[in-house]
């Protein structure tokens, strides 16, 4: 199989090192690492209003929308046009690791240092301005977009509850006691944003059943069919619009024996083409991970997906083949992406399980936090499983003697 290839290149092996035509695409704000100020009044007293897209002034009430990136941009537009690579400011390569940043206070002119691994605004311990990180730093704590909570804390701890509730009866003793809805956090999640232009070839083998039969072998019976097999080829391009990937190292590590952290995965999507160009207020206190992975560590995952893609892009042009389709060959070309990052947010609830053998497996409960889609992994205990299995074999066991006496007898 020929996987995705890289852009603008006849599908070499995935993983190989790209070094074609690379676009720039600036998101910067312009505004110095500072003061984030009220466009009407100048106070720094700014906040992210719950449960919609906009900032509130705390002085004088004043209320504005963030620019969304679609229209700004053009991110939804001229797919079928890419050709390279197209590189948003908060998509650049991460060319420092360090965490702390220090910024000059423009009003007192204190100096205030910000742990960028944790948070992207602080309060002047002299004079209580805020200072904020807008625009982008070369250690990746500042994304190009962010979509702001639109899902109260309440709705989040009762579709936690309700997800944890409906599955107490199998649940561990210590997670039950353990549960609680203060330990229910927000926190924004770094990902990556891709479109790309596509071509792809699919080559395979389709079956159609002429005739079923079964055959008799003593007291047993074999069932049996005879198809015509076709070769089945399609090609065609391809435009993918906001494809999500991962940018944080851990989230994309899905090790099911450390963490549970695939099941993020399962509260996809998000309705990435209203995210706002990144400003910090929307974050307040709310703390989140930053970036650590660069488009090159992603690569060979996102053109994995893109494939993925195409395979259900044509799962209805094969329904004429009853016994299926077999894929035997793949190959992608990508003409052309363009990536973005961005912060999204996720309601979460966490609880570390130490096995007997101490090994830690980290169980999640996530919920989106746009439109409330959950999921989840809840520690079983083994004790409550089995005795349960026992149950159930019983009461199938009580319903299947009353059927074969009927049989018998019958």
């Amino acid at each position: 199989m020929t996987a995705a290839g890289a852009e603008g290149q006849p599908a070499p092996q995935v993983g190989q090192a790209w070094n074609g035509h690379v676009t720039h695409l600036d998101t910067t704000t312009g505004q110095e690492h500072g003061h984030d100020d009220c466009p009407k009044c100048g106070s720094t007293e700014v906040s992210h209003k719950p449960g919609t897209m906009s900032l509130v002034c705390g002085f004088c009430r004043f209320e504005w929308f963030g620019k969304r990136l679609e229209d700004t941009l053009g991110l939804g537009e001229g797919i079928h046009e890419l050709s390279g690579r197209t590189v948003a400011s908060g998509a650049s390569q991460i060319e420092s690791e360090q965490n702390l940043v220090t910024m000059k206070c423009q009003g007192c002119g204190a100096e205030v240092t910000v742990d960028t691994g944790h948070a992207t605004q602080s309060r002047c311990h002299w004079c209580r301005s805020i200072l904020s990180l807008n625009d982008k730093l070369p250690n990746g704590a500042v994304p190009d977009g962010i979509l702001p909570f639109a899902l109260s804390r309440a709705d989040a701890v009762a579709r936690i509850e309700k997800f944890v509730g409906d599955r107490k009866l199998l649940a561990h003793p210590e997670f039950k006691a353990d549960f609680s809805a203060e330990h229910v956090k927000p926190v924004f999640l770094p990902y990556m944003v891709v479109d790309g232009n596509l071509h792809t070839r699919l080559h395979g083998v389709g079956e159609v059943q002429t005739r079923r039969y079964t055959v008799k072998h003593g007291d047993s019976h074999t069932t049996y069919y005879d198809a015509n097999e076709y070769q089945v080829v399609r090609q065609f391009d391809l435009h993918a619009d906001d494809l999500i990937v991962e940018s944080s190292a851990s989230k994309a590590d899905f090790k099911t024996d450390i963490s549970t952290n695939n099941i993020i995965n399962a509260i996809l999507p998000f309705d990435v083409k209203n995210m706002v160009a990144f400003d910090s207020n929307y974050m307040g206190d709310i703390q989140a991970e930053k970036r650590d992975l660069d488009i090159d560590d992603v690569a060979r995952t996102t053109h994995e997906r893109f494939l993925t893609m195409a395979r259900e892009r044509i799962r209805a042009d094969l329904t004429g083949y009853d016994r299926g389709v077999r894929f035997t060959h793949e190959e992608m070309w990508v003409r052309g992406t363009r990536w973005a990052t961005v912060y999204l947010p996720v309601w979460l609830y966490s609880y570390p399980q130490r096995s007997s053998d101490g090994s830690l497996t980290v169980h999640y409960v996530a919920v989106n936090g746009r439109n409330g889609t959950t999921m989840g992994s809840v520690p079983i205990s083994k004790k409550r499983l089995l005795a349960a299995s026992a149950g159930w074999a019983v009461a199938t066991a009580a319903v299947a003697w009353p059927i074969a006496l009927i049989s018998l007898f019958s």
